[in-house]
């Protein structure tokens, strides 16, 4: 069986040079690659244990806190590959036809995981067990934990890490990446909760227990503004742990005048006295967040 860092350089080897794809070895680490993946031994990105301890690996944000996810381009690039060997195929699920290269994830009920018809998980991507997906979509990379419900509509895109005791809720769309392969995927940290029609993309990172109000979008450069304070403090790239956001709007000066732009707002905290459950109804309720 080949090692981790065996298949890392015979794929890393094959995005630079793609006729070594003709070589059994190489097409063979791309192929067990993609099999890590959708069995859960590997992730596209994982918590950087060296960053959570405080160690020299810790990428300071300048927020005072470390992004401590590691993204691992190889695997990223294992994925573009695959799409390269694979082929065109017809797919039949009872009356449902499907013209795709990547088959559909399989062994869903030894895997413990509940898939509402007609929810879509591909192969490649890992849920845990206990897992749920309503009607929504799961692509390729991406890696959903324990407890959590990619709800109705809602689309986790490749390569996205959803974490524990998540909820996705209706039509939320987590955005997907793969090119550039280092580029950080879209990460939801354990147990948030992200209500309706929110739209998380481009690398975003949400923090533990944070809760983001209908609506909300978030990208790269959405400015990300605590309110909660006597002065404003900024976040880029980053909702801090168990803050309540909301969308909002700030004015900016363009040449044909003054118009307002999209923001998010952090308009107080969940409650450290309560549990998971009740600190979410408590902050939707106190700061009238809508889901």
């Amino acid at each position: 069986m080949a090692t981790e860092e065996s298949m890392k350089s015979l794929v890393e080897a094959a995005f630079r040079d793609r006729e070594l794809l003709r070589s059994p070895a190489h097409e063979a680490a791309v192929l067990r690659t993609i099999e890590c993946l959708d069995q859960g031994l590997l992730r596209v990105a994982e918590p950087d244990k060296t960053a959570q301890a405080g160690g020299e690996g810790a990428a300071s944000t300048g927020e005072g806190a470390p992004h401590r996810w590691v993204t691992h381009a190889w695997i990223k690039e294992a994925i573009l590959l695959y799409f390269s060997l694979r082929g065109m195929s017809v797919m039949e699920v009872g009356p449902f036809e499907f013209h795709d290269k990547i088959p559909l994830k399989r062994g869903l009920d030894k895997a413990g995981v509940r898939v509402v018809p007609p929810g879509t998980v591909r192969y490649g991507a890992f849920l845990e067990q206990g897992a749920i997906v309503m009607p929504g979509y799961v692509n390729i990379g991406a890696w959903v934990g324990s407890g959590s419900m990619v709800d109705t509509w809602a689309t986790v895109g490749s390569c996205a890490q959803i974490g524990r005791g998540v909820h996705l809720a209706g039509g939320v769309g987590i955005g997907g990446v793969l090119e550039p392969p280092g580029a950080r995927p879209v990460i939801i940290e354990d147990g948030v909760f992200v209500g309706s029609r929110v739209i998380v993309v481009e690398g975003v990172v949400v923090e533990e227990e944070a809760v983001l109000g209908a609506g909300v979008v978030l990208t790269a450069s959405t400015a990300i503004l605590d309110v909660t304070g006597p002065e404003v403090v900024e976040h880029r790239g980053r909702v801090p742990a168990r803050s309540v956001v909301i969308p909002g709007t700030r004015p900016k000066r363009f040449p044909a005048g003054e118009f307002s732009i999209p923001c998010a707002l952090i308009i107080g905290k969940r409650s450290e006295a309560t549990d998971r459950k009740v600190s979410l109804n408590a902050a939707l309720r106190d700061f009238a967040v809508p889901v």
